[in-house]
């Protein structure tokens, strides 16, 4: 007996799987890789280029990396960011990229301005971390070296050569009595008592008056409790004890001798002699550090800082002390000399003498010494 047929059933055609997806989505993920790595590359590759320096070796110039050593970009006041990327051109591998980069981020505009000032760049800073840095202003400081001046026009220049500074409002400031007063206690014959030479830590871009503030920092920190008292014992105040040094300072480059000289003045001014200081003949004739001898009559010369005819300290100091000869007016030596002269053998030591005959002597050695010399002014 034959077996009824069941009926067959037709299965649907499978179709064909959908390989192009894959492709696709392994298309994707390459531009997304290629992206990222085409983002990070622009953000954070080393843009910076490596310092080179030329040394001169074996008569030939050779380039010599400095990898170490950084660039420094100097943004005046006012300059925009045209100015800015014209500086950062030749530090850059490929400006176009911090171009677009800032660009992007609206470098220069109300809401992200031009900070000035002096900027520190490495070498292998990225272009993301640049315009932060330009952007948030992270400008460094520079070590600014005060320098001994005689007279407050030579100031403005100095500080205008190492500081961006408006010399002019410096100037100006210098000389108005009335806010020199009220803000440090000095008048414009004094004020120089405020600068003790030596390095400060100041911003490139600093106003004038935060420059006189920086300076007038400075000051107190050097007159500490034990100077205050060191002054106060020998009847001082900090003003007269830099007017003295200041005269110290000009008689002598020698450390060794600077205390003993200091004694000589304080002996005469407890005597109340004159304090016949050469150094205070040459200030008002504005002789100080050109003129190599001083005449007779020189001593004429009708001046308040003529210490030859007018007893005790000068109104002001005639130069800006170093810490070494106020120190040593601070901690004179201890000895009965009221003379002393420099001596003929050029080793800038002075001759001392408690009386006026030995001066004599010292005198005419160390005149007959320039006379070989035809020093005659």
């Amino acid at each position: 007996m034959t077996e009824p047929l069941l009926p067959v059933s037709v299965l649907p055609p499978v179709a064909p799987r959908r390989r192009w997806w894959w492709g696709l989505v392994a298309v994707g993920t390459l531009v997304l890789l290629v992206g990222l790595f085409v983002a990070y590359h622009w953000l954070f590759a080393a843009n910076v280029r490596p310092r080179f320096v030329q040394l001169r070796e074996d008569e030939e110039w050779v380039s010599v990396d400095v990898t170490h050593t950084a660039h420094y970009l100097f943004i005046r006041p006012g300059e925009g960011v045209n100015e800015v990327y014209k500086a950062v051109e030749d530090i850059l591998e490929r400006p176009l990229e911090f171009f677009l980069l800032a660009n992007l981020y609206h470098y220069g505009s109300p809401a992200s301005p031009v900070r000035p000032g002096r900027y520190t760049l490495p070498a292998g800073l990225g272009n993301l971390a640049l315009l932060r840095l330009l952007a948030n202003g992270r400008q460094d400081t520079l070590a600014f070296t005060l320098k001994p001046f005689h007279y407050l026009p030579q100031l403005p220049r100095q500080a205008g050569r190492q500081l961006s500074l408006d010399t002019a409002q410096l100037h100006k400031l210098l000389v108005d009595n009335a806010y020199l007063i009220s803000r440090y206690g000095l008048d414009t014959a004094t004020v120089r008592t405020l600068f003790i030479p030596g390095t400060l830590r100041l911003f490139w871009p600093t106003p004038a008056a935060a420059f006189l503030d920086s300076v007038a920092a400075r000051h107190r920190r050097f007159w500490n409790r034990r100077r205050l008292a060191q002054a106060d014992s020998l009847k001082m105040s900090p003003v007269q004890v830099a007017v003295l040094a200041s005269i110290v300072q000009r008689e002598t480059a020698q450390p060794a001798d600077k205390p003993r000289i200091a004694g000589v003045y304080l002996n005469r001014l407890r005597r109340g002699q004159p304090l016949q200081a050469d150094p205070t003949l040459l200030w008002p004739l504005h002789g100080l550090g050109t003129r190599k001898r001083v005449l007779n009559v020189d001593k004429k010369v009708d001046s308040p800082y003529n210490t030859y005819r007018h007893k005790g300290l000068p109104p002001g100091p005639i130069t800006t002390p170093y810490p070494q000869a106020l120190d040593a007016v601070l901690h004179p030596a201890h000895h009965n000399y009221v003379f002393f002269c420099a001596r003929p053998d050029g080793s800038g030591f002075s001759d001392f003498a408690e009386t006026f005959a030995e001066h004599k002597l010292n005198a005419r050695r160390f005149q007959q010494h320039l006379d070989s010399l035809k020093i005659k002014r």
